[in-house]
Formats: C-alpha cells, sequence, structure tokens
C-alpha cells in the first residue's frame, strides 16, 4: 500500500515550479498525491515569507495539516523555512524544516524506505540519507552547480563549486536563523506541471541587491543560475509533455549568469531552439537588466512574446534611492519606452509597485501615481501594502506609513490598474492575435492568452485544448 502525501503551495511562481517538482519526485516514487484537505501521511507545506500575512497563512497552513491528521509528518521549506527555522520547528507536527540548501533532500526522502522509521532528528543528522552525488541527473529536482563549456550538445558534470556566502558584504538579519557561510551554494533546479498548456521554468535563484525593506537575500541566498545546459534540459522535458508555452522564473531573472560566463541573452537564445515551445514568457526582470541587446534579439522574431513583467516599486526617485533600487524613473521610462520603440505600442507591462514604504509621504505617493498614469501607462499594476520584515533596515526606520493610509493608496492604484487595463485591450481591438487556449473549463467556456496576455474566450471545445489559433480581437 502505498503512503500517501499532500502538498500546499503559498508565495511566487518559483515556489510552485518546485512544489511540482516535489511532486514528481513523490509520484515518480510510487507515493499517492491526495488533495490538501484529505488525510495524508505527510503534509508539505512551501511558505512564503514575503509579508507578515504570508507567514501567517503559512503557520495556519501547518495547524491545519496537523488538525487533519494529528500522526501525520509536515515537511516545512521555502522562504519562512529559512527564515525562522526554530520557529517552525516547535510547531506540533512539524517533522523537518528544509532550508535554502536542502531542497533536493526532500525528493531523496521520497525514496526512502526507512522514512516512517526515522524520527526527525536522524534526518538532520544525516543517518537516514544516503543521498546520491549532486550530479546525478537520473532523478528529479537535482541541486547542483554544472561545469558546461557550452550549452550545445553538452551533457551535464556534477561537482559542487564555492560560491559566496549570503552575509558576505550583506549581514545577518537580526531575529533571523543565520545559516552556515556555504549554505547557499547550491541551485535547485526546478518546474511545474499540471497545466496542459504552461510550465514556469526555474533559470535562476537568490538576490545580490538587498534592497532596505526585502528579506529575499536572506531566504533564498545570493544570486546565482543553473547552467544553459541544464535549463535546456528542463525545457526539452517540458516539451516531451506537450506543454507548449515556457514562463522563465527566478528571483532577479534577468540577473542570470551572474559570475559564470554565459549570459541572460545566451539562455534566451538557446531556448528559442527547443523544439515543442511555441512561446516563452519572461517573469519578473529589473529594469536595469533589460538591455538594448535583449530587446533588439527578442524583437526580431523570437518565439519570446511581447509581455514584461517589471518590478517598479516607486515611482519616485527619493524612494527608489532610500531604499537601495539600482535604478530611478528616467532610466525606467527610457526602458518601457525602448521596448516599444522596438515591438510597437502592444507590449503587455506588468508592474509591481509597492505602496507605504516607509517616508512615502502623500506628495511622493502621487508622484508614483501620476508616473504609472501618466508616463508608464502599464497593462496591469500589482500592487502590495509595504509590510514590515524583521531585520530588514526600512523596518527600522521611523517614519512609518499608517496601515489605514496604506489602504487607501492601493486602492487609488487598484482603480487605476482597471482603468489602463481596459484602455490597453481596447487600444487592441481589432488586432490579429494567436491565442493558445486553455484545459479550464467554465459555464461552457474555455480560455485562453493572446502573446501580450489579453485573455480570450470561446465556447467550450475539446479539440482546441492546448492549440494556437488565430483570432480578431
Amino acid at each position: 500500500m502505498s503512503h500517501k502525501i499532500a502538498f500546499t503551495t503559498l508565495g511566487c511562481k518559483l515556489n510552485y515550479a518546485e512544489t511540482s517538482t516535489y511532486r514528481r519526485g513523490f509520484e515518480a516514487a510510487g507515493w499517492e498525491v491526495v488533495p490538501w484537505t484529505q488525510k495524508a501521511d505527510v503534509y508539505l507545506v512551501n511558505t512564503c515569507a514575503v509579508t507578515a500575512v504570508a507567514e501567517k497563512k503559512s503557520r495556519n497552513l501547518i495547524r491545519r495539516a496537523h488538525s487533519l491528521s494529528p500522526d501525520a509528518r509536515i515537511l516545512v521549506t521555502g522562504c519562512y523555512a529559512q527564515l525562522r527555522r526554530s520557529d517552525l520547528e516547535s510547531m506540533p507536527g512539524v517533522w523537518h524544516v528544509y532550508g535554502a540548501n536542502e531542497k533536493s533532500k526532500i525528493i531523496d526522502l521520497a525514496k526512502d524506505e526507512n522514512f516512517f522509521l526515522a524520527s526527525g532528528d536522524s534526518l538532520m543528522s544525516g543517518e537516514l540519507h544516503s543521498v546520491r552525488s549532486q550530479g546525478d541527473i537520473s532523478r528529479p529536482g537535482r541541486s547542483v552547480t554544472f561545469a558546461c563549456k557550452s550549452w550545445k550538445g553538452l551533457e551535464a558534470v556534477g561537482g559542487l563549486g564555492p560560491s559566496p556566502s549570503i552575509y558576505a558584504g550583506g549581514g545577518h538579519v537580526p531575529g533571523h536563523q543565520r545559516s552556515p557561510d556555504n549554505a547557499f551554494e547550491k541551485v535547485f533546479g526546478a518546474y511545474s506541471t499540471g497545466e496542459r498548456t504552461r510550465s514556469f521554468l526555474k533559470v535562476q535563484d537568490g538576490c545580490d541587491n538587498f534592497c532596505a525593506y526585502c528579506t529575499v537575500p536572506f531566504a533564498r541566498g545570493r544570486s546565482r543560475s543553473l547552467p544553459v545546459c541544464e535549463c535546456v534540459r528542463n525545457a526539452r522535458e517540458i516539451a516531451s509533455q506537450g506543454i507548449r508555452e515556457v514562463v522563465l522564473t527566478g528571483v532577479n531573472t534577468g540577473d542570470f549568469g551572474r559570475g559564470t560566463t554565459e549570459s541572460f541573452l545566451d539562455l534566451l537564445k538557446a531556448l528559442n531552439d527547443v523544439s515543442g515551445i511555441d512561446r516563452y514568457r519572461i517573469s519578473s526582470i529589473e529594469p536595469n537588466l533589460i538591455t538594448e541587446e535583449i530587446v533588439d534579439w527578442i524583437a526580431s522574431g523570437t518565439k519570446f512574446q511581447p509581455h514584461f513583467h517589471i518590478p517598479l516599486q516607486s515611482g519616485s526617485d527619493t524612494l527608489l534611492k532610500k531604499v537601495g533600487r539600482r535604478y530611478d524613473t528616467a532610466l525606467f521610462a527610457s526602458r518601457i519606452n525602448y521596448i516599444r520603440s522596438k515591438m510597437g505600442p502592444h507590449v503587455f507591462f506588468g508592474i509591481d509597485v509597492i505602496v507605504g514604504l516607509p517616508g512615502e509621504t502623500e506628495e511622493l505617493f502621487q508622484e508614483t501615481f501620476a508616473f504609472l498614469r501618466d508616463v508608464v501607462k502599464p497593462a496591469f499594476i500589482h500592487v502590495f501594502p509595504y509590510s514590515q520584515r524583521p531585520g530588514t533596515r526600512a523596518a527600522e526606520w521611523p517614519d512609518q506609513v499608517p496601515e489605514s493610509v496604506k489602504k487607501e493608496r492601493v486602492d487609488a492604484l487598484e482603480t487605476l490598474c482597471a482603468q489602463l487595463h481596459e484602455e490597453f485591450v481596447q487600444s487592441c481591438k481589432g488586432q490579429r492575435a494567436e491565442v493558445l487556449w486553455e484545459s479550464a473549463r467554465k459555464d461552457g467556456m474555455m480560455g485562453g492568452y493572446t502573446g501580450n496576455y489579453i485573455r480570450v474566450e470561446r465556447p467550450w471545445d475539446a479539440s482546441r485544448v492546448n492549440t494556437l489559433e488565430e483570432v480578431v480581437l
């Protein structure tokens, strides 16, 4: 009789790609995956720590699993697990907490016949697992540093090399679990499956920016990447499953290749040659990392769609400088304008904005509002209220913005978002576009997205699922 495991995920698409990889590993080992709401032998919670609300949700999910099945073993991973390991280990039902450098052990666990005979302590001390070579490419979720001289036709070579500590120059976050200096040298390769049309492919992890409000470098480590050859291999695996669209994901995706001889453009060109994948999208790329060379190549006729997700965070130069962002509004606007000049006016821009950063006066907020409304004019605004993260520099600043004011500013930008999105959709009316139809069925309808991320619906037709069709918007 197979063991049962349930998964749940909070946070970003990177977390979802990693959870999907864990799931494939357990399924390959013969485990039965059951819904989160059912009793299971093991529950895995992939946590988020980007806000206090996300941390609270993570704890609530752990409590819910323990209440549903008190004898189950609960595994916890993700950013919250890295930052607050000891807090989570003390929660009832939690058997083991996996930090940023332990993710590959989760899949090793799936094949361990002694799992239910061992204690969490024996796992932590290394007595339970006999982990195979880090370069073993026969299992999903391999966690490895590769030595690939070229991405073309080369197989991965095992072996871990040195990498900088997250704390080198960045300091320790007070109140957070400090990891050993070599704790973030590995990259856990991952991609999502489950949707027939789209997969999220992890190509990069970590961040070197250390913005004043953010714990991500402490939770996920320094910026590092999988080699191009491994990303191509994963893309081929995705294509072999009939998935036609891939979204490149990472903490700082455009920082791909830092410390190596490979570049982000090298990655894009290599992935563009993978047969079976018709579309690529780039998730969350910093404006200062979108070079003219990258834009020119994408615009030359590639599989990469006119859709960019770019963090702005604030439209005030005062605040951008204060929190340590590596660009100003002039550079941001120049990148947007250059992309439009090369790819046309119908590029979809999704822009991240944080409202209520410490020191954001009404005047500075209005600078952000006007910059978005009059200059950037994005198709969508992802609005986040600032959340104080313990141990970050911004959390200690005295000029915190009241929650009520944050809410008002969130509401104002969400209203602007609705207006700008409608204007963008209307500007595309009459255009011809290809839609990739999805398998979800609701009220007799099916939907899909154009290359520039406009949602389109039509009556359900099973024969059209996972096909591209040209329509007039």
